[in-house]
């Protein structure tokens, strides 16, 4: 099985969750600036809200590399969201793309609250969820 570890990051909280996962999966993360060059039978996809929805650049990520996406499971960061299944999920069947139903999330810093996060703990849990997901 091929998997792939993408994100998008404005303050560097998911890049932690997704050096994390890549680690566990043994893949490097990439900014979703970098497309895919062959197919992800799973994608790890990281993201946050920003404004009540996900940044553009993570949609047409998601759009621009349809055909080599099997399946995606998400995780990310955010002060006060606690998922970003909604926007993506929209994104995904616009384009045909399955979105798994579980995903990893966790508080990320934004300014004074949440200091720290995502911690130690946090980057455990999200790289055990990956490992769980792509059955390892």
């Amino acid at each position: 099985m091929n998997v792939a570890v993408r994100y998008y990051t404005r303050s560097g909280n998911t890049k932690k969750l997704a050096d994390a996962i890549a680690r566990r999966l043994g893949t490097q993360a990439e900014s979703v600036e970098k497309g895919l060059l062959e197919r992800a039978d799973i994608l790890f996809l990281g993201c946050s809200y920003y404004a009540f929805d996900v940044d553009d650049a993570v949609k047409e990520f998601i759009r621009e590399n349809k055909w080599n996406i099997g399946r995606i499971a998400l995780f990310g960061t955010s002060a006060m969201m606690r998922s970003v299944y909604k926007p993506v999920k929209k994104v995904c069947d616009e384009v045909g793309v399955q979105l798994l139903t579980d995903e990893f999330h966790c508080r990320g810093q934004f300014w004074k609250a949440h200091p720290g996060r995502p911690n130690e703990e946090d980057c455990r849990n999200a790289a055990d969820f990956a490992g769980k997901v792509a059955g390892l």
